[in-house]
């Protein structure tokens, strides 16, 4: 069996035994580019990109594939033009065992280090700059993958074996709460209550020294409590049950979210102890809902909640149940940026609905999906079907939801008049469904076109309003994006002093609670350091950019990722252009492609 290792000091085994590795270090960066090109790339943008400072840059190409086959044999071919790799069965290449789904998650376990680990390829600046990008990618799709397998460990029973993949994706990223969080209750749900303490110990240290936070009440409940902890008395059977599910719902209907927290939990309980597997389902459905979407920084929680309401429903044959708990997990993926696992989610979801109400529901989160990773060809279908679907079957919350998103990618690609139809359209259903909770997001939005249409009176009343609702509703998704809209008015008014005050509220904001938005994380950075480099403030933009630059990559957001590139450029990067626009080349957003056009790289001021 031949096995291909890229992640870590690269190496090529048969049968466990070392083989001669291919002459030439881009070799390697060939092999890594064409496994995870997204489609086959030419032998001339290939040469171009590696070779082209060799006399014949296509000869040289061609020997390096030569070089290549006599390493790895037909077991790994790469053939044609466009290069095609084709692996036979029974190969193994680490890198898929990060971006393809397994059934056996244990090899995850033994990766270790980053893609081409130890390699300088600086002499190739555009590889170079893919390769940074692809290193912070796999590393973040590597955490999903371990984080995954440790909820679904939990989920099951079996907390003792979610340890080490709870500890691996700790290791992976210290810096996620969210990742100590599920170790800590790997080791409470073992019983080793004193382990789970000395971690939270560790978690509060680290985040208060490296990023100057406390930790969430979340992470310290995670070594005390659980949907079955015994606070939660019988109450007396499958009525009972139905009867706290039912208060639970509308309670968190009404915003009663302690109450309706309390109710679900007892319903939870209450149809565990009557064994009656397709109501157990449900209430957990509920409750896993409840936790992602009523309360904030409860994510982890809810994501093991969902995932045995996903055992049980398809144990019991629940479709619609299972429905629900898949496009909820896809839901916490998306909005922590893990768009692999979020993807692999949705599309069971997707498999599995049948209504026109589930559908709308699905296809909406994956068009959130695809916009935060910046592929809008598939955004704009997406989320025009779901607001099709939601329309035919008078689901008006959802059909503003999607619409809304729907108008954000119009936005994203300076499609004004589009972008205005569907916001304006998405405004109206929420006033009409009195769904205030809502409001702040697509009044925000709106508020932005008006600023860009240069009226600065309507978006100061657009975002007032939209800030003034989001703080008492006390949403940081909402605030932030709001705050970041005032910002950009008061940069426009030429109050720039009141301007970063006001966009460094927005960072902080977005950022207050562990399980955040990240794409609007991401999407306020890059605002703070346009506004920062407009002022040929430099100092305060290039740490931002470091920031930017790792996270959009981390989380496959890739128009951000280009971006943070064409910011390097403005900061002097002489390297950055070209960098940007070898990974935007491929996005389809008429905004940015003009952007990478027009922009020139800037000498560093001495």
């Amino acid at each position: 069996m031949l096995t291909v290792r890229l992640l870590g000091p690269p190496a090529i085994e048969r049968d466990g035994l070392p083989l001669r590795s291919p002459r030439g270090r881009k070799a390697w960066a060939l092999l890594s580019y064409v496994l995870l090109a997204e489609r086959p790339p030419s032998r001339r943008y290939l040469a171009e990109m590696l070779f082209g400072d060799a006399d014949d840059p296509l000869g040289a190409l061609r020997w390096t594939l030569a070089e290549l086959r006599r390493a790895v044999g037909d077991s790994l071919a790469l053939r044609g033009d466009p290069v095609v790799a084709a692996v036979e069965p029974g190969a193994v290449v680490d890198i898929h065992l990060v971006t393809r789904e397994f059934v056996d998650t244990s090899p995850l376990l033994d990766i270790a280090g980053e893609l081409l680990d130890g390699m300088d390829l600086s002499s190739t600046p555009a590889f170079e700059s893919w390769l940074l990008v692809e290193r912070h990618r796999l590393s973040g799709m590597l955490e999903a993958r371990l984080r995954q397998a440790a909820v679904a460990l939990l989920a099951t029973g079996r907390a003792s074996e979610a340890i080490a993949y709870a500890a691996r994706a700790v290791a992976s990223n210290p810096l996620d709460e969210g990742n100590h969080e599920l170790l800590v209750r790997s080791m409470a749900m073992t019983g080793d209550r004193t382990a789970a303490l000395r971690q939270i110990a560790i978690c509060e240290d680290i985040l208060r020294r490296e990023l100057g936070i406390g930790a969430s009440v979340a992470l310290r409940d995670a070594a005390s409590t659980g949907v079955d902890s015994p606070l939660v008395p019988a109450l007396g059977g499958r009525a009972a049950a139905l009867s706290q599910l039912e208060a639970g719902r509308a309670a968190i209907v009404a915003g009663a979210v302690d109450a309706g927290l309390q109710c679900l939990r007892r319903a939870v309980g209450e149809a565990a102890r009557c064994h009656d597997t397709t109501l157990h389902a449900r209430a957990l459905a509920a409750l896993g809902g409840a936790l992602v979407h009523a309360t904030r920084g409860r994510d982890e929680e809810g994501s093991i909640v969902l995932h045995e309401a996903i055992e049980l429903a398809t144990r019991a044959g629940d479709r619609a149940t299972a429905v629900t708990a898949h496009r909820e997990q896809g839901f916490v993926e998306v909005q922590a940026g893990r768009r692999t696992t979020a993807d692999g989610w949705l599309v069971k979801a997707q498999a599995l609905a049948e209504t026109d109400e589930e559908l709308a529901a699905i296809l909406g989160v994956r068009g959130m999906n695809a916009s935060d990773r910046g592929d809008y060809p598939a955004a704009l279908e997406h989320l025009g079907a779901s607001a099709e679907r939601a329309d035919r079957c008078a689901d008006h919350r959802q059909q503003a939801w999607s619409l809304s998103l729907l108008g954000r990618a119009h936005l994203l690609r300076a499609e004004p008049s589009q972008a205005m139809a569907v916001l304006a359209r998405s405004l109206e259903l929420v006033y009409e469904q009195r769904w205030m909770a809502f409001l702040p997001w697509p009044q925000t939005l709106r508020a932005e076109l008006d600023l860009a249409a240069g009226d600065l009176d309507g978006a100061a009343d657009g975002l007032e309003q939209a800030w003034s609702l989001a703080c008492q509703l006390g949403d940081p998704c909402w605030e932030g994006m709001a705050a970041r809209g005032l910002g950009l008015l008061n940069a426009r008014r030429g109050e720039h002093d009141t301007a970063t005050t006001w966009l460094a509220e927005a960072a902080s904001r977005t950022t207050r609670i562990p399980d955040r938005y990240q794409w609007v994380h991401a999407h306020v950075l890059d605002t703070m350091i346009t506004t920062a480099l407009d002022r040929d403030d430099r100092d305060r933009a290039r740490p931002l950019v470091t920031t930017l630059a790792t996270l959009a990559a981390r989380c496959d957001m890739r128009e951000l990722v280009v971006r943070a590139h064409l910011h390097r450029s403005r900061l002097g990067d002489r390297t950055a252009l070209a960098s940007a626009r070898l990974l935007g080349a491929d996005i389809d957003n008429p905004a940015l492609m003009t952007l990478l056009h027009d922009s020139a790289p800037t000498r560093t001021k001495s």
